[in-house]
């Protein structure tokens, strides 16, 4: 019996110490219990090589960390905008609001935002600058936003440029004067007048729309061109046997149809009467002409009657004094009255009177017209003024009658 295999602390089996696998193990030390509860010592971490602890790698890692946050900062920022751009605005009712030309979109974004159109002037300038392009712009005038409209709807809003149009209306038969008049009393029109008034009969009856901001003269810029290229476009088409032979003529008598008649269905009517009378010698006898040689464009005062008095005025467009056309148009002829000049009813009437109805009677010869006459004086018998009675003096209305009419020429 060996001895050595009865010794605590050794392996057994080869005789060589070993686990059976040719490995040598060391003694086993049994540890006291506080020795076991004792932290084992840990290893030290590797050291960092000397490219790892180099300042261009800590700088670009920085950079690296700064470009991240740059880009989640500015992704935050985009998708606030974008939503802010898109979401309903701040306006609580409709209102209207105002480009002023030369405005840029810095100061219209400013202006809407004061105004509370929209809740952020910097969301609104700089959203609205990546929509613009090729020159494109936010056009002046006066819009009318939406309550509740988001800045998009704004922004195209504005660059529609469907601002919000007014109107200024002037009738067929309105001199120069009043209508100047009429421009000036327009509140939403801006800036003055001419201190020269354009020529009688220059201008164009008609409705003009403007936007806020516009200026009176550019109103009357337009009535000017409007109206040279009507009379231009109809004189082209006249009837070629006309007694008038220069456009200025043509408009004269022209202005003189249209405040004899407003009727549309008699204007080509009135106007053969004229063209008769001119062809025959006659005077026009057209009582519109003697209110303008007494009033001249300020027009005679609507409880104003003509009096027979008025026949013998001497004034250089009293037709009932003078042959021929007085020396300039008495109104603004519309396009109906231009047209009926230039193409006339054929007929044989040389006298026409107001029939009662609005519109006329028509005669050609003087018999047929005095008895037109004194029908139609029964008629306005109940219609004579106070103060025609008071001054002892008949009132006339259209063509006289007996010796005042005038008698056309016996032919030869």
């Amino acid at each position: 019996m060996n001895s050595s295999n009865d010794q605590p602390g050794y392996g057994s089996g080869n005789g060589h110490g070993g686990n059976g696998n040719g490995t040598t193990r060391g003694p086993i030390i049994p540890k006291s219990p506080n020795e076991a509860l004792k932290p084992e010592r840990v290893p030290e971490p590797p050291r960092r090589s000397k490219k790892a602890r180099s300042q261009l790698v800590i700088f670009l890692n920085f950079v690296m960390t700064m470009v991240v946050l740059v880009c989640i900062v500015v992704i935050g920022g985009l998708y606030y905008m974008i939503r802010t751009f898109q979401d309903p605005g701040p306006l609580e009712t409709n209102a209207h609001f105002m480009v002023r030309p030369g405005n840029g979109l810095a100061e219209i974004a400013n202006n809407l935002e004061r105004n509370g159109v929209v809740s952020d002037a910097r969301v609104f300038r700089y959203v609205t600058a990546t929509y613009l392009r090729g020159g494109e712009t936010l056009k002046a005038g006066e819009y009318d936003i939406k309550a509740k409209a988001s800045m998009k709807d704004v922004m195209e809003t504005l660059i529609s440029g469907k601002s919000i149009l007014y109107s200024v209306v002037f009738p067929e038969g309105l001199t120069v004067r009043q209508m100047m008049l009429r421009l000036n009393e327009d509140a939403v029109l801006e800036g003055d007048l001419p201190a020269e008034l354009p020529a009688e009969g220059s201008l164009r009856p008609d409705t003009y729309k403007f936007s806020r901001g516009t200026k009176r003269s550019e109103i009357l810029s337009q009535m000017h061109a409007a109206q040279q290229k009507t009379i231009d476009q109809i004189w082209e088409k006249r009837d070629p046997d006309l007694p008038v032979k220069t456009k200025a003529e043509f408009v004269v008598l022209a202005s003189i149809v249209e405040k004899e008649t407003g009727k549309d269905d008699e204007r080509a009517h009135v106007a053969s009467v004229f063209i008769n009378r001119l062809n025959k010698g006659m005077r026009l006898q057209s009582d519109p002409t003697i209110v303008y040689g007494i009033f001249g464009g300020e027009g005679k005062p609507s409880d104003r009657p003509i009096y027979k008095s008025d026949l013998t005025k001497q004034t250089p467009y009293n037709t009932y004094q003078i042959k021929g056309l007085p020396p300039t148009p008495i109104s603004n002829p519309g396009r109906a009255a231009l047209e009926a000049v230039a193409n006339p009813w054929r007929t044989n009437d040389l006298y026409f009177v107001a029939d009662g109805t609005g519109g006329h009677v028509f005669a050609a010869t003087l018999e047929e017209h005095n008895a037109n006459v004194r029908r139609w004086r029964r008629i306005e018998a109940e219609r004579s003024t106070g103060n025609a009675a008071a001054r002892g003096e008949e009132v006339v209305d259209g063509q006289p009658d007996g010796d005042d009419a005038e008698k056309p020429p016996k032919s030869n």
